[in-house]
Order: structure tokens, then C-alpha cells, then sequence
């Protein structure tokens, strides 16, 4: 990435610190939830999280994530080679079963010590802007089978970036940051999993406000 596409990182080594702050501290499950704009943004969030060597050696520091199959999984050599990658495919609207079926997976994961990264507006905002109007279950369902667990919210955007696209441009800029909350619900159900989304959304927002309103 660094000298194929010449991007850099700007905030990474406080992100970094954050990271491997949180994963030394306490064996609380960890879910990772970022704002989504390009294709390639959750190579570029673990780049983000620690240098490669770093995460040969706590290879469960490397986060899961869960692209769309059709565009990552559509042969058997992409299935492989996404699986290595610690990746679990998952089909953008697809049976509410099958994309339930990969949540509990990503649960399984956590509860064992990996960590998982998801984008809880469930795609690329087409908007530009986080989008909490587009808010679904799968981060709060995750957060909600796991007591205790802590959500490593993170912002992430080129600064040439100003919608979605395929991926960054060549040369970009990624401005990051990172926060740690512990959303919790009173409420049970489907309700109690989209209230904990919108909160981590809410969050991701204020990062965003700041983003722009700082001049970061």
C-alpha cells in the first residue's frame, strides 16, 4: 500500500498505541467499527492497527471482516485467498439466516480472543458522510452476545476522498483516529441490537464533526 498505491497514514502511531493498549490490558472481546467509503478500507483500517511484522507475531490482532461475496468470493482462488486473509464472506441483503449464521461466527471468534471488524452503516455510504439513517443489527447483535465487550470505534478518510468509491487514489492521504466505548441496551431483541448500533454510528458521527470541524 505504502509504496504500490504511495498512501500514508496520518494518527497511526497514536491508533496504534490505543490498539495495543486495549489488547494488552484485559481478554474483553474486542469488535472493531469503522465508517465505510472505499472498497479497500479494511486493508487499509489493519495497516492501520499495526506494522505487518507486528501482526505475524499476535496473528489474532489481525481482524476479521466480512466483505461482500460477490465482489470477493465470486471463484474458489478468491475464496481462498480471502480466507487467509481472515476473511468471511457474507452476501449483501441476502437470507437473514446465512448473514446470522456469519455473526455468530464473528461472536465464536471474539469469544476465543480474535478480534473482527465491521462497518455498522452495512456498505459504503453513498452519501459521503457517516449515515446513521443507515444503520443495521450485525455490530450491535455481536456487541450484545458479548458482555463486556469493548468497541474500538475508528474514522477513517483520505483527504481526497470526498464520496465513495472503488478504492482511494493513488498518493492519498488517510487522515485516522480511533475511541474506545462499551455500549450497553436495556432493551432485548432486534431492538436492543439496533439500539447499540446507532450508538456506535452516534459515535462515528461525533468523530466525523470533528474530522471537518478541526480541520484534522
Amino acid at each position: 500500500m505504502r509504496f504500490g498505491f504511495g498512501w500514508r497514514l496520518e494518527g497511526a502511531r497514536e491508533v496504534r498505541r490505543l490498539y495495543a493498549r486495549i489488547r494488552g490490558e484485559s481478554n474483553a472481546a474486542v469488535l472493531l467499527c469503522a465508517n465505510h467509503l472505499t472498497m479497500l478500507d479494511s486493508f487499509v483500517i489493519a495497516w492501520a492497527l499495526a506494522s505487518p511484522w507486528w501482526l505475524v507475531v499476535h496473528y489474532a490482532s489481525l481482524p476479521w471482516n466480512t466483505p461482500d461475496r460477490e465482489h470477493f468470493a465470486s471463484t474458489w482462488w478468491k475464496r481462498a485467498l480471502v480466507y487467509v486473509m481472515k476473511c468471511i464472506p457474507v452476501e449483501r441483503g441476502g437470507d437473514r439466516r446465512a448473514i446470522g449464521a456469519v455473526l455468530d461466527r464473528l461472536v465464536y471468534l471474539l469469544e476465543r480472543g480474535d478480534v473482527a471488524l465491521v462497518f455498522p452503516e452495512g456498505g459504503r455510504s453513498r452519501s459521503g458522510r457517516v449515515d446513521a439513517e443507515a444503520t443495521t443489527y450485525g455490530s450491535g447483535r455481536v456487541v450484545k452476545a458479548l458482555p463486556g465487550c469493548r468497541v474500538l470505534c475508528l474514522y477513517l478518510r483520505g483527504r481526497g476522498q470526498h464520496s465513495w468509491s472503488s478504492r482511494p487514489a493513488f498518493g492519498e492521504r488517510f487522515a485516522l483516529s480511533a475511541e474506545v466505548i462499551e455500549p450497553k441496551t436495556d432493551q432485548r431483541g432486534l431492538r436492543g441490537s439496533l439500539d447499540i448500533s446507532r450508538q456506535i454510528l452516534a459515535r462515528l458521527e461525533q468523530m466525523e464533526r470533528r474530522h471537518f470541524d478541526g480541520g484534522q
